[in-house]
């Protein structure tokens, strides 16, 4: 169980949000199928620029360093109606930026692909 630890906000003008090609495939493809998902995303990243760790029980940190924070959330979906959607992000808390590793559907993939953390992970 984590602790929710107060974080200071990001500056209103960040724009450091990345994402991996692989990231970027699977939005691409999700798009598709539900097309309110681009605003969602928007609306969601406005949640983590107040909040990069997030709070309460549909952020978890799952991997954590002095630099470095990876989290699992869950993402509203307008279309799916409900948290159905899961995101892998990075926070690097020293550059205040947020990296999308995975976005997947809960009800096509139960868990996250924990080998492409782990490489990610390597690679940083």
């Amino acid at each position: 169980m984590s602790s929710i630890v107060p974080r200071r906000p990001l500056s209103d003008n960040m724009n450091n949000f990345e994402a991996l090609a692989e990231f970027e495939k699977e939005f691409k493809r999700l798009l598709k199928k539900y097309k309110t998902l681009d605003d969602d995303f928007e609306k969601f990243k406005k949640v983590l620029l107040a909040t990069p760790t997030g709070v309460g029980k549909n952020f978890v940190v799952i991997h954590s360093t002095e630099t470095i924070k990876v989290v699992k959330t869950r993402m509203a979906c307008r279309t799916l109606r409900g948290r159905s959607l899961r995101v892998i992000y990075a926070y690097f808390e020293q550059e205040q930026r947020i990296e999308f590793i995975q976005i997947y559907f809960k009800g096509e993939k139960e868990n996250e692909d924990r080998e492409r953390i782990k490489e990610y992970l390597r690679n940083i």
